[in-house]
């Protein structure tokens, strides 16, 4: 039965919850939102101490021999590698006169295809001047040298169309001085012969004449890519304004502030498994959410709201003093200035039945340190507490944070509502508590929920245990006054393996 129960269990607890995740992170906000400011701040203060060096622009106009109206950018993506060379920046270091070295030369430029046939050559300086400079020798570097590329290519296209031609001229000299002064009528028996020596010569004064003018059409095409290569954007400063630069980097650096908080945040509520949902909170401790009171005042027109939710608390506990002979305590994990203000509370409400103590068991001065004022109770320390007298209502003020001694909580109390804060103990801590309570025999009745997700509408409330719980002992008077029904019990598994003093320990 454990075993089925346990697997049940597990197989409906998911492996993320993504619920209680977007909530605890959404309480994090603090967090992500002081992230996401740094990240501006750092953003602006980057464009002001920083600010970019003086940049200069130019665009060139490169013409192609290979010019295709297909062409997906090769040719353009060719001449910015070749912009990025040793020998072009070379040749623009030798037109200022710079010592400058040619590899750091080129970390100070770079070139950017605009179109198939625009280059964009962006050049930075020491000042405006320097990188104007810079860019005008750097295009017309990059112009000569694509020039004398592209003569060089046609002088070598035209030279071999001329070689070609001036080797079948010499093949054609052969001929003619072959046929010397021949004709195929002058000579019968061989005119065979010499009408194949007039065929060949025709055709090697054809291929003449058109290799001649192929080397013609070659040194004909390059004075238009000469030409059609130029400086068709003149080298210009390029303005930075201080203002749009701030606020790019300031919107820059709070998206990604933003994005490095959340992401920090989902981290941690995963890593460390606060639970924040009641649901979750009342699950792990093995009792039912009885009353949510916020941290702290609120604003003007939440502290009405805040101020009914404590006297409808006060009057619940008080009503359960005075229905039971067990003294109750109060035991805060992350909240000890709330529970103080509850016990207090819940101790001017039953000072009008009789003499009311306060045990002190918390480790602060919250309840020690602080000033009396007319009408509050006695305030006694947990070393006194055995010398309290019966006859007075007794109310423990105690925690459960790490450290505490787990048999000293007996003193303050022999059934206890537990005061949490929302987050601030892990899963594992919650069944501590829950735990070593049931272990030193201390119900617990309820759980008062500090703090709470204003959008968290999951359950609070325990259907098992209700003998332990506050409304249990609710019902339990309303029974023996009569006025109730019994109702279906039944016991949670972790408060059935605690054994009665009239039973057996198995």
């Amino acid at each position: 039965m454990t075993t089925s129960t346990t697997s049940e269990s597990s197989a409906a607890t998911p492996l993320l919850d993504l619920q209680a995740l977007v909530v605890a992170v959404r309480r994090r906000r603090r967090l992500w939102s002081a992230m996401a400011l740094l990240g501006l701040l750092i953003g602006a203060a980057v464009a002001v101490l920083l600010p970019p060096s003086p940049t200069a622009v130019t665009k060139v106009l490169v013409a192609h021999q290979e010019d295709q109206a297909n062409d997906t950018g090769t040719l353009i993506r060719t001449d910015v590698q070749l912009l990025g060379t040793t020998q072009i920046a070379d040749q623009a270091l030798r037109s200022l006169k710079s010592p400058e070295k040619p590899e750091d030369f080129m970390r100070d430029y770079r070139g950017t295809g605009l179109t198939n046939n625009v280059l964009q050559i962006d050049v930075a300086g020491d000042t405006d001047a320097e990188a104007v400079a810079r860019a005008k020798a750097l295009a017309d570097a990059f112009v000569a040298d694509h020039v004398k590329r592209i003569r060089d290519i046609a002088d070598a296209e035209a030279k071999a169309l001329l070689d070609q031609r001036d080797r079948m001229q010499t093949e054609l000299a052969e001929v003619n001085k072959e046929i010397g002064g021949r004709s195929p009528d002058s000579d019968p028996k061989a005119s065979a012969s010499i009408e194949s020596l007039f065929a060949r010569r025709a055709e090697l004064t054809s291929r003449i004449d058109d290799f001649g003018q192929r080397a013609e059409e070659a040194r004909i095409g390059t004075p238009q890519l000469i030409v059609g290569t130029q400086i068709v954007d003149a080298p210009r400063a390029v303005r930075h304004s201080l203002p749009k630069a701030a606020v790019t980097n300031a919107v820059i650096g709070l998206v990604l502030g933003l994005f490095l908080g959340l992401a920090l945040a989902a981290v941690g509520v995963v890593v460390a498994d606060r639970p924040v949902l009641r649901r979750d909170i009342a699950a792990n401790l093995g009792a039912s959410v009885i009353a949510e009171l916020p941290r702290r005042s609120g604003r003007l027109w939440q502290r009405r709201r805040t101020r009914v939710a404590r006297e409808r608390l006060t009057t619940t506990l008080a009503r359960t003093v005075r229905g039971s002979a067990e003294p109750l305590s109060l035991l805060e994990l992350g909240c000890a200035r709330s529970t103080s203000v509850i016990a207090l509370g819940l101790a001017r409400a039953l000072a009008a039945d009789g003499p009311v103590v306060v045990i002190d068991g918390l480790p602060g001065p919250q309840l020690a340190g602080r000033s009396p004022k007319p009408g509050d109770p006695t305030v006694v320390s947990g070393e006194r507490a055995a010398a309290v007298s019966p006859q007075e209502h007794r109310i423990g003020v105690g925690s459960v944070a790490p450290g505490t001694a787990w048999t000293d909580l007996q003193y303050l109390g022999t059934q206890t509502v537990l005061v949490v804060r929302a987050g601030h103990g892990s899963a594992a801590w919650l069944h501590t508590v829950a735990r070593q309570l049931a272990d030193q025999r201390i119900p617990v009745i309820g759980v008062v929920l500090i703090d709470p997700d204003p959008r968290d509408r999951t359950d609070g409330t325990l259907w098992d245990g209700l003998h332990t719980a506050l409304r249990g002992q609710i019902e339990l008077l309303a029974r023996q006054n009569g006025t109730g029904r019994r109702r279906a019990e039944r016991l949670p598994m972790w408060a059935a393996r605690v054994p009665d003093d009239d039973q057996e320990v198995r």
